[in-house]
């Protein structure tokens, strides 16, 4: 990468939700954190080994225990209840931003109590400027809404519970 690529990178970042980016291709490894990375939980996805990797050598001595944190006690919160058996959950296929509608002015794509057909759109998720129409998989009626509007959201997470028709 030259440094303009480089720079293009940072701002790219800077703009996004992303608080943490690596990149390696062959000698060429780079990695950008933004100053909200640490208030972040760490999330990490699996992807095939580039090369291998060998264990380390265990050590004949136990290692110490760490030390105790001294900060404020994070903010833990309940555990969503599970949903109810027969609710089928149109989750987000990728990292970005939730949207309810296609803009502030225009109504919310779904809401509670709405109708939903195979291949409607549920929602919005921006990611990287790139607004990605969600499509529902199922049909049914909208029972939760599970994330507020301009929120973000993770690969895998529980936009809306449907109950199916």
């Amino acid at each position: 990468m030259n440094n303009k690529e480089i720079q293009d990178l940072v701002k790219l970042v800077n703009k996004s939700n992303i608080t943490e980016l690596k990149i390696k291709n062959g000698d060429f490894e780079i990695s950008l954190r933004t100053k909200d990375f640490s208030k972040q939980k760490k999330i990490s996805y699996e992807t095939p080994p580039i090369m291998s990797v060998t264990a380390p050598q265990q050590s004949s001595q136990p290692e110490p225990a760490p030390a105790p944190a001294e900060s404020k006690p994070a903010k833990v919160k309940a555990p969503a209840p599970a949903p109810a058996s027969n609710l089928i959950e149109i989750k987000s296929p990728i990292v970005g931003t939730f949207y309810r509608s296609s803009s502030p002015d225009k109504p919310a794509f779904m809401k509670v109590d709405d109708e939903v057909k195979v291949g409607d759109v549920v929602c919005i998720v921006e990611a990287m400027k790139l607004f990605n129409e969600i499509e529902s998989e199922v049909a049914g009626k909208i029972v939760k809404v599970m994330v507020e509007d301009a929120s973000p959201v993770q690969y895998d997470q529980v936009l809306f519970l449907v109950e199916p028709a």
